[in-house]
């Protein structure tokens, strides 16, 4: 008689992405009737990527061996195997953070004067 018994519990992955991108963008004034193109661009980019993988497997493995045996005319019982296997494996934790600034400024200069036109878009 062979009794198996396996039990398995595996993986529970958490992951939390974050982005978040502001570009602040500051383009095209019109000064004396000619087009300036006046360009302020600052870009933010913050990437948290948080993954969290705890891998928790239990494996129990039972097994019972039952031989049974006529020794003499009776009856023999003999219990020869008990396994037990315990196995917890694994949490692994990631943290990658990417920072990426990245800031251009351009400022022109028409007819002895500074143009500096700022229009904000703000995407998140």
């Amino acid at each position: 008689v062979v009794v198996e018994v396996a039990v398995v519990v595996v993986v529970v992955v958490v992951r939390l992405v974050v982005l978040v991108l502001v570009v602040v963008d500051a383009l095209v004034v019109v000064v004396d009737e000619a087009v300036v193109e006046d360009v302020v661009v600052v870009e933010v980019a913050v990437v948290v990527v948080v993954v969290v993988e705890v891998w928790l497997v239990v494996l129990v493995l039972v097994v019972v061996d039952v031989f049974v045996v006529v020794v003499d005319e009776a009856v023999v019982v003999e219990v020869v195997v008990v396994e037990v296997a315990v196995v917890v494996v694994v949490v692994v934790v990631r943290l990658v953070v990417l920072v990426l600034v990245v800031v251009d400024a351009l400022v022109v200069v028409v007819d002895e004067a500074v143009v500096e036109d700022v229009v904000v878009v703000e995407v998140a």
